[in-house]
């Protein structure tokens, strides 16, 4: 084994000064792309070994191995963090070097006798170096959902076929298939495979739904998972009942229509959905109709220094998301969650601890919901009941928590409001509305409501020969 660390070092070294040789900026396109082919095509060498190990990693720690494991006599939970560990890759690059590696490993039998991988084909092509890992992690997937159900014959067909069009060797490929061709193939194989009625399909769907935060990047926590059908379109619902209808129009009233052009929407439909799901949250969070965390509603705790609050540098930290949190983003959660000071002696101990104020009550939020409708930037379709509650005069700058300092506003618009140009002051305690100067050069003072009752009294009083 020690001669095959050495000679792997040694082969790496060479390696590194064979790569030194030369800027791809000053090479030619032909040659820029005959080096990059060799690259790869080196580099499908070394994740065939990578994920050979990996899989003997994974067959070492088995969970029927109990304390044997080799995860857990190196003190690890799993496979895969150990595996995280000595390789300082992903987790999820290590999960699915695993998963490959057990799939295209040999494997033994009850009595001890050696049987072939579950994928011979995917193996052998891998290990020569004709298929890469990524094309043989999506085969390895896409058909091994099917093996229950899959006639073996089929399978070992379709193995071959799609083994076949990422090395470029079938009848039917006159070039090799790149990964994501060989995914939309492998996905067709499987449909064609799983001979079972929807009956086993509700079942498995029930089995793999999921939704997972993958690791934060350029300042977002990215998403994924799958969805029920029903969920799905129970979502897509309320999209659709909120995006405002940037093209099209045709069922809108006139009213409706100079709504829209005077709210200047800028957002993309994907960011309205984003918005729309932090509306739900937040509404969600404040039913009190789900369960508590230490007797209080789920709530988002967010860090941040007084200093930084006053001079408006630095960042927030949320409780459990690994990235800082804006300073608008904190004044925000400030202004809707209220706030609590926290008091630290110059070595971290708490040396005092202020009460926690709540921004409005409910019976305020009802009083306020009575009078504003809904979020009161035109021709915002948020309901007042997804909205949240926004100081017009600041707290921090003295403003009261009273109704007539608080007005309804969604989460997007409430998030800008320091920024967009939109306006909102209070008169006796009714708020009006300016737009921004791009929107409205001339900066009128509106009356702003949404509300059904307050909308028959402003016409009432504009009504000829009203009082």
């Amino acid at each position: 084994m020690t001669g095959i660390t050495e000679a792997l070092e040694d082969l790496r070294v060479s390696l590194q000064r064979v790569m030194g040789f030369g800027d791809p900026a000053g090479w030619s396109d032909d040659e820029l792309l005959a080096e990059t082919a060799a690259i790869e095509a080196m580099g499908r060498v070394v994740d065939a070994r990578r994920v050979a190990c990996a899989g003997e990693v994974g067959e070492r720690s088995r969970v029927e191995l109990g304390g044997e494991r080799l995860s857990t006599r190196r003190g690890c939970r799993s496979a895969a963090e150990l595996l995280e560990r000595v390789t300082q890759v992903s987790g999820a690059e290590a999960r699915r070097r695993i998963a490959l590696g057990m799939a295209t490993r040999a494997r033994s039998g009850l009595t001890g006798e050696m049987m072939p991988a579950r994928f011979p084909e995917v193996a052998a092509a891998l290990a020569e170096g004709e298929l890469g890992a990524d094309a043989a992690a999506t085969i390895v997937r896409e058909l091994g959902a099917t093996r229950n159900v899959a006639d073996p014959a089929g399978l070992q067909a379709a193995e071959h076929e799609l083994v076949g069009a990422a090395v470029g060797s079938g009848d039917s490929v006159p070039v090799r298939c790149t990964a994501d061709e060989v995914r939309v193939q492998a996905q067709v194989w499987a449909h064609f495979l799983d001979q079972d009625g929807p009956e086993p399909d509700d079942e498995r769907a029930m089995r793999r739904r999921a939704f997972r935060f993958g690791r934060a990047r350029d300042g977002l926590i990215p998403v994924t998972g799958e969805l029920l059908p029903e969920v799905a379109s129970g979502l897509r619902r309320l999209f659709d009942a909120h995006l405002a209808p940037q093209s099209g129009g045709g069922f809108m009233t006139a009213e409706e229509r100079a709504d829209l052009d005077r709210s200047g929407e800028q957002r993309t439909a994907d960011q309205q959905r984003h918005d729309v799901i932090a509306a739900i949250i937040e509404t969600a969070a404040r039913s009190g109709e789900h369960p508590t965390i230490g007797g209080s509603a789920p709530t988002v705790l967010v860090s941040v220094r007084a200093a930084d609050v006053e001079t408006g540098r630095g960042v927030a930290h949320a409780d459990g998301v690994e990235i800082p949190v804006s300073l608008r983003a904190a004044r925000q959660l400030m202004c809707t969650g209220g706030t609590q000071q926290v008091t630290f002696d110059g070595h971290g101990r708490i040396i005092r601890l202020g009460s926690p104020e709540r921004c409005f009550t409910s019976h305020q939020r009802r009083a306020i919901t009575l009078r504003d409708g809904g979020c009161l930037i035109p021709g915002c379709s948020v309901p007042a009941s997804w909205c949240e509650i926004h100081h017009v005069i600041p707290d921090v700058d003295g403003g009261p928590t009273h109704p007539d300092n608080g007005v309804l506003l969604c989460w997007f618009h409430h998030r800008t409001i320091d920024t967009s140009g939109w306006g909102i002051r209070m008169i006796a305690g009714a708020p009006q509305i300016r737009p921004p100067a791009w929107l409205d050069p001339g900066g009128r003072w509106r009356v702003a409501t949404k509300s059904p009752t307050r909308l028959a009294d402003l016409l009432e009083q504009r009504r000829p020969g009203a009082a």
